[in-house]
């Protein structure tokens, strides 16, 4: 027994460094691969939206950078920004104008951090881990209103208004999709969620994702992630042809850069979640669980590329709405529909 102000017997030590080997240092590590995997996974969807749009347009996209169909195009953009001078307008507000990318950034590696990867793959592990996500996503929308607000350009703070009530408007019928998979799986813990759906059987011998029972919140989801991500048709926060490039328009060099990477890693996030909630995350039917130890990311990642695809696809398909249209059709359409949703939903939980 120690007394207050006598140092703990030197072999007491080890109890102290316990912690620190089973928790903070697991811990820097996994925070270092997130930190890798935001830019990586910009870098390749950036390279993926590149090609995948020039081939829906008819055209070839970038093919000389690096010898083989342009693959270093985008590693040549990033050594370009940050090349470049870092410009601030002189009527700025400075420290918020500074700030803004990060605070996008930041959402982006936040909500990255929630994403189980594989069965025992996860930087964290709680109950409220989908409340989680959505709480730090929004974290975003403050960086992107002092990004308009700061720039002391009328076209940025268009941009900025115009995102934030974007961002706003498209949260809730967002959050209502996510609400009836709750329901179901009857837990707000991803892992749980997935291992819920594991046990979900169709005619009780067919195991299936929630994506078919609740198709109508995918759709939801999948049209409110859309405008969440600020990608066509809902790209009015950026609108060339109005607003030349919107909250961002007076960012130039490493800052444009960081709203370019996190445009990019927020598609990943945002199919993430999607991946994890309606097909399964890193779940296969009838694959034992040591085998998706080993496979699980690889599943996962291979769900996210395909919810990428459908986000790459709506975007260069559909026409630019009008504001008036695009909150009219989450007021008066999406969120409507969301909470019918919810109401069979309930329903048919009690009754089965």
């Amino acid at each position: 027994m120690t007394t207050a102000g006598v140092a703990p017997h030197a072999g007491s030590v080890l109890a102290y460094d316990i912690p620190w080997v089973d928790f903070v240092i697991p811990l820097v590590v996994k925070m270092l691969v997130i930190a890798l995997l935001v830019p990586l996974s910009a870098l390749v969807l950036g390279y993926l939206f590149l090609k995948l749009l020039a081939h829906m347009q008819s055209r070839l996209g970038p093919m000389e950078a690096g010898g083989f169909h342009g693959w270093a195009q985008l590693i040549a953009d990033g050594l370009k920004f940050m090349q470049k001078e870092d410009v601030i307008p002189e009527a700025a507000d400075k420290p918020a104008f500074a700030m803004a990318p990060a605070f996008v950034l930041v959402s982006v590696v936040l909500v990255m951090i929630t994403i189980p990867f594989g069965p025992s793959l996860n930087v964290i592990d709680i109950d409220a881990q989908v409340f989680m996500a959505l709480a730090v996503a929004s974290i975003g929308t403050i960086g992107v209103l002092l990004a308009g607000w700061s720039s002391a350009n009328k076209y940025s703070l268009m941009g900025g208004f115009r995102a934030a009530g974007q961002l706003m408007a498209y949260e809730l019928p967002l959050l209502l999709s996510i609400v009836a998979v709750v329901m179901m799986a009857q837990t707000m813990n991803m892992q749980g969620i997935i291992s819920a759906q594991g046990g979900f059987e169709l005619f009780g011998t067919i195991p299936i994702p929630y994506v078919v029972p609740q198709f109508v919140a995918f759709a939801v989801f999948i049209v409110a992630a859309q405008a969440e991500l600020s990608q066509a048709p809902f790209d009015m926060p950026f609108a060339e042809s109005e607003l030349v490039s919107g909250y961002a328009t007076e960012y130039t060099g490493f800052r444009y850069l960081f709203f370019f990477i996190a445009e990019f890693a927020s598609n990943f996030t945002m199919a993430a979640i999607g991946a994890v909630l309606f097909l399964g995350g890193w779940w296969l039917p009838w694959v034992p669980d040591g085998v998706l130890e080993v496979i699980g990311p690889f599943v996962l990642v291979a769900k996210i590329l395909f919810l990428v695809f459908v986000f790459l696809w709506m975007r260069s398909t559909y026409p630019r709405l009008r504001e008036d249209q695009l909150q009219r059709f989450a007021w008066k359409w999406l969120i409507p529909i969301s909470l019918v949703n919810i109401g069979i939903t309930g329903v048919l939980k009690v009754v089965w």
